[in-house]
């Protein structure tokens, strides 16, 4: 049997499951959140940087400093993916990134760019903030491995995050 049409769809009987996130507690916080979602759209769809930046930005309000945060983080891990998935594939071996979540890629893309930017934020900071979009964004294995991933990274003295082209600290 072919069905020619398709049956009637009244949104009112749909059961809608909203999901609330609890409130960003910084700006930068606030800002990392968006520029997660930038990546996220970016890495699974062919439009443009611009574009995307602009539309989540209209989508929801920020406070200036955070909207250059966004920026900041958006371009800096564009600009500089090739060099960022290499080292955190030197991490995360068994897990070809291609086959990474996107969130979980991006997450630990980020993570990875202000440890290279040096933007005087501590590691220790930086990994609490990833984790926090891990639990937010992030499936159910996701803390696990973006926690695992960038613990081996900060307990490895020897290795230094990959060299990059970092634009002007956000704040």
């Amino acid at each position: 049997m072919i069905l020619t049409e398709l049956p009637d769809f009244n949104a009112e009987d749909a059961e809608v499951e909203v999901i609330e996130h609890p409130e960003a507690s910084t700006e930068r916080s606030a800002g990392r959140r968006m520029a997660l979602q930038v990546l996220y759209e970016l890495d699974c769809t062919e439009h443009s940087l611009a574009d995307v930046i602009e539309s989540r930005l209209k989508e929801h309000e920020l406070p200036r400093k955070a909207e250059k945060y966004v920026r900041l983080l958006v371009e800096g891990v564009v600009v500089n993916r090739d060099q960022l998935d290499v080292f955190i594939q030197r991490y995360a071996s068994e897990f070809p990134l291609d086959q990474v979540a996107i969130i979980d890629r991006n997450i630990l893309r980020m993570a990875v760019y202000e440890l290279a930017a040096q933007q005087n934020i501590s590691i220790g900071v930086i990994i609490t903030e990833a984790m926090e979009l891990a639990i937010v964004y992030g499936a159910e294995g996701s803390l696990r491995f973006v926690n695992g991933v960038l613990g081996a990274i900060a307990g490895d003295d020897a290795d230094t995050p990959p060299t990059i082209v970092a634009e002007e600290n956000g704040e």
